[in-house]
């Protein structure tokens, strides 16, 4: 799909961030680079595509729009359909509603524990396992309905964004510090590359601020995942920014100490 700064619906235009912020566009787009570069305008363009329907059916089979079973007081969250709208708010479903809807937006509401709950099942290879408050307990795992070469091309968008030329430049080359004591080695501090997967995310705010929420879900290491970060700031801003560092910090503090 091309990416031009903007398409429209009906009388209202939807842009891409690169072209509201840079006046710049990321031309010819596939899904690893969409998922790269957070490009609004091929998913706008896909979930037209797709459909509402569709895109509400597979929101459920990743468990959105419902608790998580956690033990926690949570929300279900909301993913909006042409039925919800007309039940809800008596109104028709318009081409801009399914643009919204295809990037996050507009009337979708989700938790921070509901986006962790999706980046783990491409972490570990496509199951959906309910989370847990105990490390000792297990909990109930369930295979999606998804191919490998499907998780692979999330998988490997999701590492371009953590890399130079994606969003998420607060884990582009990201690297912790090696204890030589650990190593069984002596002498100056070493480094050591661990690849990083992620995803960021700018959201709605009603918020008198004006400011949007600050997002990003990350897992790491890449090729043998150990870790998975969500990250909310509220009112936080862009997610790369704001949400980057903070998730960075606990990937740090996470590797450096299991060394």
């Amino acid at each position: 799909i091309e990416d031009k700064g903007n398409i429209k619906a009906g009388a209202a235009t939807f842009s891409n961030w690169y072209f509201l912020q840079y006046g710049k566009v990321d031309g010819m787009v596939d899904v690893i680079k969409a998922i790269r570069r957070s490009n609004d305008i091929f998913f706008y363009k896909v979930g037209e595509r797709t459909g509402v329907e569709k895109i509400k059916q597979w929101s459920d089979i990743f468990g959105l729009g419902k608790r998580t079973g956690i033990g926690l007081d949570e929300t279900e969250g909301i993913i909006p359909s042409i039925f919800w709208k007309k039940e809800v708010l008596k109104e028709n479903w318009y081409l801009g509603d399914t643009y919204n809807l295809s990037i996050g937006q507009g009337y979708v509401g989700t938790t921070p524990l509901q986006m962790a709950f999706i980046t783990d099942v491409f972490a570990n290879g496509g199951y959906l396992c309910k989370p847990q408050l105990l490390k000792q307990n297990v909990g109930a795992c369930k295979k999606l309905p998804i191919s490998q070469k499907t998780i692979d091309i999330i998988r490997e968008g999701m590492k371009q964004a953590c890399s130079i030329g994606g969003t998420g430049w607060p884990l582009f080359e990201f690297s912790i510090r090696s204890d030589p004591a650990k190593l069984g080695q002596q002498g100056q501090t070493l480094t050591k590359h661990i690849q990083v997967a992620c995803k960021t995310g700018t959201a709605e705010s009603h918020a008198k601020s004006g400011m949007p929420h600050a997002w990003i879900t990350v897992f790491a290491p890449y090729d043998n995942p150990e870790i998975s970060v969500t990250i909310l700031v509220e009112e936080g801003g862009q997610g790369s920014d704001v949400a980057g560092p903070i998730a960075k910090e606990i990937l740090k503090a996470y590797f450096e100490r299991s060394q």
